[in-house]
């Protein structure tokens, strides 16, 4: 061997070494509260990708819309095509707030949604629950962020992980979350004038 293998296949021996140690305190499982957040795209991206992580490793698991309406992306037709028997998908809202333009029914939808959620997290044949967009119903009050916060801790199962999406994600639910991701925007094609594509954002 070259010096430079040896030393590379030094350091590396090394670097195992420690990286072992620390996995070996690493022992306990638990059921996480996962947010994505932020103004980047990719948030809800994110979070089907680890439902169809549960579906191929057949894990019980469900799905909540709360804004998104009757459009039809990709995501919401495969799980409703090939994947019922193995996770649930409740598309609860009506749409985006500026759609709507009713508040009274944008929060009774939101209220719904939520109590769909809570039946959802509370079976524990569910090994993941995604509440998709939760955050912006949070954000316009439409669902207490306390009350939220509260049934997480206090009824959410010890293994089950519970997702939660969209922008502006309330301060307490992030104290809250065991795993926060901010999606920072740096580019989006939208500012320069090309509207959502098929199969890129639904």
């Amino acid at each position: 061997m070259t010096d430079d293998t040896e030393r590379h296949n030094a350091k590396m021996a090394k670097k195992k070494a420690a990286r072992d140690k620390i996995m070996a305190t690493k022992t306990d499982q638990k059921g996480l509260i996962i947010v994505h957040t932020g103004k980047g795209k990719g948030k809800s991206s994110a979070a089907f990708g680890m439902i169809f992580r549960c579906i191929a490793h057949d894990m019980q698991c469900a799905v909540v819309q709360f804004i998104k309406g009757g459009m039809s992306t990709g995501e919401r037709d495969l799980i409703l095509s090939k994947f019922t028997d193995i996770c649930a998908f409740h598309t609860m809202g009506e749409g985006f707030t500026w759609e709507t333009q009713d508040k009274s029914r944008d929060t009774e939808m939101a209220q719904a949604a939520w109590a769909k959620a809570k039946d959802l997290i509370r079976d524990p044949a569910n090994t993941m629950v995604l509440l998709d967009e939760i955050n912006i119903a949070i954000r316009y009050d439409y669902v207490d962020v306390a009350e939220v916060v509260a049934f997480l801790r206090d009824e959410k199962p010890p293994m089950t992980h519970v997702v939660l999406t969209g922008r502006n994600a309330h301060d307490d639910l992030i104290a809250a979350a065991d795993l926060v991701t901010e999606m920072e925007l740096v580019k989006h094609p939208f500012r320069s004038g090309i509207k959502a594509q098929i199969g890129v954002e639904y």
